[in-house]
């Protein structure tokens, strides 16, 4: 169960991300990530109102802790997208989102299977292989380093959100999307963005807001279940999705070297999946 909810959070995180990254090139990020954040918090809202739960205060420290991340990754990724070529920037963000959880578990005595960690030692080369992009422009540089900050506030989302357990419900999700929010107003401000929404383009944000919503969900659900490990790498497989409606929808080529990252990719989910 954990494999398949860290899988529908992958593929859940890939179309918020597709959603929101071709809002933004078609506007401005930051609105783009606002409008999302602020969907996301709404989808939290009624989440925690439809269910029960009893967080303590560690619960919704964790859960501010998260938002911090969500909020930095979000409006880096979105800004990264906007930047550079979907097919590499999302991958990107994706090697800090694997590695930070992983390293987490570990000190936190997580100890996964032998075929667990072969699965890692081939996610996170085909995850970098994927993003590898022959050539290069200024722009894409700048999109880089965009999915760098957004991997490891992604990276900081999932090993946050590990540590909350099942009977706190999702109150601390809600104050992950309130801080996250607050996280990209400020983020914005201080780098001279126009954070509020202007265009109706920008609502395009809420879907991948809700999106996300539905991400995280699922991968709170897996870390419940499962190991730590196990579902933030499975989780962080999410540019496989990008990649894949990039070629479709925006006829951006695969090359060879993505395309062994993807072949990677799929033999780490079979190896954890096996374990």
């Amino acid at each position: 169960m954990a494999v398949l909810l860290s899988l529908v959070a992958a593929l859940a995180y890939g179309l918020s991300d597709f959603v929101g990254g071709l809002a933004s090139r078609r506007t401005s990020a930051w609105p783009v990530a606002f409008v999302g954040t602020a969907a996301a918090l709404v989808g939290a809202i009624v989440l925690v109102l439809a269910t029960d739960g009893a967080p303590t205060g560690p619960d919704l420290v964790w859960g501010a802790v998260a938002g911090i991340g969500t909020g930095l990754g979000g409006a880096f990724l979105y800004k990264g997208l906007a930047a550079g070529r979907m097919g590499v920037v999302a991958p990107i963000s994706a090697v800090g989102a694997a590695l930070l959880p992983v390293c987490v578990a570990v000190v936190t005595g997580e100890r996964p299977a032998l075929l667990v960690w072969l699965g890692i030692a081939a996610a996170v080369p085909g995850i970098w292989l994927v993003s590898r992009e022959p050539g290069g422009s200024g722009d894409l540089a700048v999109g880089i380093a965009d999915g760098v900050i957004a991997g490891l506030g992604f990276g900081v989302l999932f090993a946050a959100m590990g540590q909350v357990p099942e009977e706190a419900g999702f109150a601390p999700l809600a104050v992950a999307q309130a801080a996250g929010l607050v996280c990209v107003a400020v983020t914005a401000s201080a780098v001279g963005g126009r954070w509020l929404p202007h265009d109706s383009s920008q609502a395009w944000g809420a879907v991948a807001g809700v999106l996300s919503t539905a991400a995280v969900v699922a991968f709170l659900l897996a870390t419940q279940t499962g190991l730590l490990a196990v579902a933030s790498v499975l989780t962080s497989l999410y540019p496989a999705v990008t990649i894949a409606l990039a070629a479709v929808v925006l006829r951006e080529r695969i090359h060879v070297a993505q395309g062994l990252g993807l072949l990677l990719c799929g033999v780490a989910v079979g190896l954890v999946a096996s374990a």
